[in-house]
């Protein structure tokens, strides 16, 4: 299970710095230039990728990445498209994890043994599921773990003691917290909360620590990158493809651009946390 997210950890670990993931939306802005910002993260620093699959009632997205789902809709972009997309993905670049986040109708309509077994063959590794609790998420558990995929649960700043234990059973890959309670891209970031949060979340599970949600700058990601093991982005970046507008080169090269700021960042924070421990 997460054989590629566990030995993604591992190095990183060992050169004593935090994850960039970044989040995108398949289809966004279509399918031809997606692909092409999916091929480009890796070059521009992203460790590991988030693959959003849109879906028409996001419920738990801003309306940046609910805007970027509509983009990829209008765009023709289905689950089958964005199988495609990781399996296309997946013959220049065998080693970069991919964790496909979203909601679970569509994956419920396309069937979860056969969604399973087709994201495998692909090369997906994980899963994250917003609106599926931990107690509904039995049937695509026990599909997609069949496949050598794992499921990443949320925890989120109201998750108490007595609720942890339940996200965390089954949970593979990384724990990724929900630095603020609502909406994506809806706040301002805690710092100081993200941290305590950090720790209390080490003290119940080994697994690495991913925080998400709120990091909108390569200040913010680095902060975070300093107290956690992986800083998530998302909405700073699909806004730079609504911000180009009809210009698709614009909008690939903007969210590049400012992957490879984020992504340094997250790779200098560790190294001056350290240098200042020293």
């Amino acid at each position: 299970m997460s054989a590629r997210i566990d030995a993604r950890f591992a190095k990183l670990k060992a050169e004593g710095r935090a994850a960039f993931i970044p989040f995108v939306m398949a289809g966004d802005p279509d399918p031809a230039h997606s692909a092409e910002i999916l091929k480009g993260l890796p070059g521009a620093g992203a460790d590991i990728i988030e693959l959003g699959m849109p879906f028409t009632d996001p419920m738990a997205d801003g309306p940046a990445v609910q805007e970027a789902g509509l983009r990829a809709l209008a765009g023709g972009q289905t689950l089958v498209r964005t199988l495609d997309m990781v399996r296309d993905f997946r013959t220049g670049d065998p080693d970069t994890p991919i964790v496909l986040m979203g909601y679970f109708n569509p994956i419920f309509s396309y069937g979860a043994e056969r969604f399973s077994k087709d994201a495998s063959q692909a090369g997906v590794d994980a899963l994250i599921i917003v609106d599926l609790p931990p107690e509904e998420d039995d049937e695509i558990l026990s599909a997609a773990r069949a496949e050598g995929i794992s499921l990443i649960r949320l925890a989120t700043p109201t998750t108490d003691d007595n609720r942890l234990p339940t996200v965390l059973n089954n949970t593979a890959g990384f724990v990724y917290y929900v630095s603020i309670a609502g909406i994506t891209g809806a706040a301002s970031l805690d710092t100081e909360a993200v941290a305590k949060a950090v720790r209390r979340l080490k003290s119940h599970s080994d697994l690495p620590i991913a925080v998400g949600f709120g990091i909108k700058t390569p200040e913010q990601a680095a902060t975070v990158a300093a107290v956690a093991d992986a800083a998530v982005v998302g909405s700073a970046l699909v806004n730079k493809v609504k911000d180009a507008g009809e210009d698709r080169k614009a909008a690939v090269s903007g969210l590049l651009d400012l992957a490879r700021e984020l992504s340094q960042a997250v790779r200098d924070a560790r190294t001056d946390n350290t240098a200042a421990a020293e």
